[in-house]
């Protein structure tokens, strides 16, 4: 069901305010031919309303010869602010980005980050950025849950379907993901409210079995058989199943690059507000799939890049395969168990 401007609005106060935006800072608002007009229309009268500067800085789209899906995360790395020295400048003078058009994976985000810019995603529809508005407590969650896992030297995640792997930990930085961007450098997505890492290079060992229910991103589908993948030295040897288990292969393949099937980002999502059913209510160009990413007690596991950590694997593939019913150890003590938080599961 749809929101009002009023509502949305509300939402936009509140991310800002919690953001640490001040009168006469400047906010550039990037948006694309997909932004949604009036999450971007909300947006520029939350950022005035604080007495901030709006810019609208929109640019073309890339990729869509190449890429085989029109979701943004199909193809990344390159983006429309690739070799647009105009545009990066814009974005690294600007005190806050708000990008509503998905820029991810991509050297220029990374300089502008580390130019001391803040940039806030927000491209899930109105009513999901509403629903999962970010509180200073999902901060709290995470930040809490985040301790844990830097303390941790390996993650072993297990199922009931027959997953059993194992993750060395310690070289990559934390993943904390609450919906706002609170400090300078800080890159967030508003929604969310998950943890993750990536794990050592060459650590990944075991098996993972994706159960019917679970979801593959950015295909936005919900498995509907099983799918064994087996791991080795880091990366996805193997891709055993039936029909769906091929169309997961043949679209990693069409990359034809090996490093898609290395092990990405590992994590589990700490969102209450984010809800497993939701994916199939919308049409897949209509969402890029936040609630099964961020849902609370999920084991979200991906492959692909790791540039975004400071790593050097830029491939433009990138899968997120969020999965129920997991139960995810940090040197054997689980902090999810059978799919739920283990707060929630005593």
């Amino acid at each position: 069901m749809p929101v009002s401007d009023f509502e949305l609005i509300q939402s936009w106060r509140q991310v800002l305010e919690l953001s640490g935006l001040q009168a006469g800072q400047s906010v550039a608002l990037l948006t694309a031919q997909g932004t949604n007009e009036q999450t971007l229309r909300c947006a520029i009268i939350a950022v005035q309303e604080k007495g901030a500067i709006a810019n609208r800085l929109d640019l073309q789209p890339v990729n869509g010869g190449t890429s085989l899906s029109r979701d943004p995360l199909a193809f990344v790395g390159t983006t429309p602010l690739t070799n647009n020295r105009a545009a990066v400048e814009m974005l690294k003078a600007s005190d806050l980005v708000l990008d509503l058009m998905t820029l991810l994976f991509s050297a220029e985000q990374h300089e502008i980050l580390a130019a001391g810019g803040r940039i806030l995603l927000a491209v899930e529809p109105p009513e999901v950025l509403v629903r999962m508005t970010p509180t200073a407590q999902d901060r709290e969650q995470v930040l809490a849950a985040s301790k844990k896992l830097q303390a941790a030297k390996q993650m072993r995640v297990t199922s009931q379907a027959g997953t059993d792997a194992t993750f060395a930990l310690g070289d990559y930085p934390m993943l904390e993901e609450y919906g706002f961007v609170d400090r300078p450098g800080r890159w967030d997505h508003w929604p969310s409210g998950f943890l993750a890492t990536w794990s050592n290079e060459g650590s990944a060992e075991g098996r993972i079995v994706l159960a019917p229910g679970d979801i593959l991103l950015p295909q936005k589908s919900y498995l509907t058989a099983p799918i064994t993948c087996h791991l080795e030295k880091g990366f996805v040897r193997a891709i055993e199943g039936g029909f769906e288990a091929d169309h997961l292969r043949d679209y990693m393949d069409s990359f034809n690059d090996p490093e898609v099937y290395a092990v990405s980002h590992i994590g589990w999502g700490l969102q209450k507000r984010a809800h497993w059913a939701v994916m199939g209510f919308y049409d897949r160009e209509a969402s890029i799939g936040m609630d099964p990413r961020a849902c609370a007690g999920n084991f979200l596991w991906s492959t692909g890049p790791n540039n975004e950590a400071g790593g050097t694997r830029d491939t433009a593939c990138h899968i997120d395969i969020p999965m129920r019913g997991c139960t995810v150890m940090l040197d054997g003590v689980p902090v999810v168990k059978d799919g739920k938080l283990v707060e929630d599961a005593q």
